[in-house]
């Protein structure tokens, strides 16, 4: 991302919102969601992560997306070695974090899909996870799936400081918004806002 371009601008304004909605909290890890697939999640995500290593922040961005992984194919790397491997014990958070070309990213791909996904989400070693990566670094920021297409963002929405809903703009409907809303609510979510993503014509 270009720290002249207009969109970067703009991700810079979202990034010191989020801190301040943050009522003098310290947001240290933040999960990226969506109502449905398509809204610009990941872009976000990564437009954002992007934004505070350009503060000079230490950032994690980490693609919980293991049934639709995107971030790999943005950042041209592996899905695997990543959080799939991690949770199942196969190799370290340490091993299987990737650096990115921007100073003071590191990525952790999703890994290769597996059939219990929602129980690894939701395990103790999830947890432990991202107690070790907020150890580690300033922030970490994590790409997850649609709220209303699978139950995984739900069950880490308690495990993390705050939760960025996206939008699109002529596409995310007000019952979905809503929906997705209240979803993350029950789950225990620190809601700190939503960024309404419009889309190229």
């Amino acid at each position: 991302m270009n720290p002249s371009n207009p969109i970067a601008e703009q991700y810079r304004t979202i990034r010191n919102n989020i801190q301040f909605a943050a009522d003098g909290r310290t947001l240290r890890s933040l999960i990226v969601t969506s109502p449905a697939e398509g809204d610009g999640k990941s872009t976000a995500a990564i437009n954002l992560a992007v934004s505070m290593a350009q503060r000079g922040e230490k950032v994690l961005l980490i693609d919980i997306n293991i049934r639709n992984p995107m971030l790999h194919k943005i950042f041209n790397s592996q899905t695997s070695p990543g959080l799939s491997n991690v949770l199942a014990n196969q190799l370290s958070l340490v091993e299987a974090i990737q650096l990115t070309e921007v100073e003071g990213l590191e990525l952790l791909t999703s890994g290769l899909r597996q059939q219990n996904t929602t129980d690894l989400l939701d395990s103790k070693v999830m947890k432990e996870l991202i107690e070790l990566a907020e150890s580690r670094y300033d922030r970490v920021v994590m790409d997850c799936p649609p709220v209303l297409t699978a139950p995984d963002t739900n069950v880490l929405a308690n495990k993390c400081d705050g939760v960025v809903l996206v939008l699109s703009s002529g596409k995310s409907t007000h019952v979905e918004a809503l929906e997705a809303k209240q979803a993350l609510a029950f789950a225990g979510a620190n809601i700190i806002g939503a960024l309404l993503n419009k889309k190229k014509r």
